[in-house]
């Protein structure tokens, strides 16, 4: 029913993906973002990876699922995942699931980046 709207583009080695959609609750939707991401690093041997979550206000349990699985896929393969964009109340969702401490967080992309040593500037 619902499909994966990602953007998803690189900056240099790293990938980034956009969440589209303000909300991320739909079995069918988490499903087709769940294969796109595990498809980044199964498929694509993506070692370098941001989550950009700035448009997105909710969030299924079975998103997080998700992204622990990704997290997990990442780990795996010895690459990186990192979280970006993430309102207030989302990132207590991870406080209170006691999670925070699985993922590494940045408030926008451009911190996110310069984990990896990326720059925006020029």
């Amino acid at each position: 029913m619902a499909a994966a709207r990602l953007m998803i583009h690189s900056m240099r080695d790293v990938t980034v993906v956009n969440f589209e959609d303000s909300s991320i609750l739909d079995a069918a939707q988490i499903e087709a973002i769940g294969k796109a991401l595990y498809d980044l690093v199964d498929v694509r041997n993506i070692r370098k990876l941001i989550l950009d979550f700035s448009k997105v206000q909710f969030l299924s349990s079975s998103a997080l699922g998700v992204l622990i699985t990704l997290r997990s896929k990442c780990e795996a393969a010895r690459g990186t995942l990192v979280i970006c964009g993430l309102r207030k109340d989302l990132m207590q969702v991870f406080e209170i699931t006691n999670l925070k401490k699985l993922f590494t967080f940045r408030s926008d992309e451009e911190e996110a980046l310069a984990v990896f040593g990326v720059t925006t500037a020029g």
